[in-house]
């Protein structure tokens, strides 16, 4: 296990965290465009859960590496799926940010599978 990987997939961890935490916390420029976008106020605390039980699964993976690609797997298709909603709310500007959180969760699962 290299050093790279260790650093990237804990920083998977902690921004995925992160968005889980402030999914939970409705801070404000989360939950806005949420319902901006369409998205039902019932699926916000699953979608915190998802990101939650995903960044958990990234950390946990560095002890277990399967539960690390499968989270990873996960992520990507969490943050996949989120890109699809921002772009058919043709919020176009907004695309970015799932990107950002999904960058480091696709390095962590290439970094893991080549390693």
């Amino acid at each position: 296990m290299s050093t790279t990987y260790v650093i990237i997939t804990l920083l998977a961890a902690a921004t995925t965290g992160f968005s889980a935490v402030s999914v939970f916390m409705r801070a404000k420029w989360v939950v806005e465009p949420l319902a901006a976008y369409g998205i039902p106020r019932g699926w916000w605390p699953w979608l915190g859960a998802a990101k939650a039980a995903g960044a958990l699964g990234l950390a946990a993976g560095l002890l277990v590496p399967a539960v690390g690609v499968a989270a990873a797997i996960g992520l990507v298709l969490y943050f996949t799926g989120a890109v699809v909603t921002v772009a058919r709310a043709r919020w176009f500007s907004h695309l970015p940010f799932p990107m950002i959180y999904a960058a480091p969760v696709i390095a962590s699962l290439a970094l893991g599978l080549a390693g």
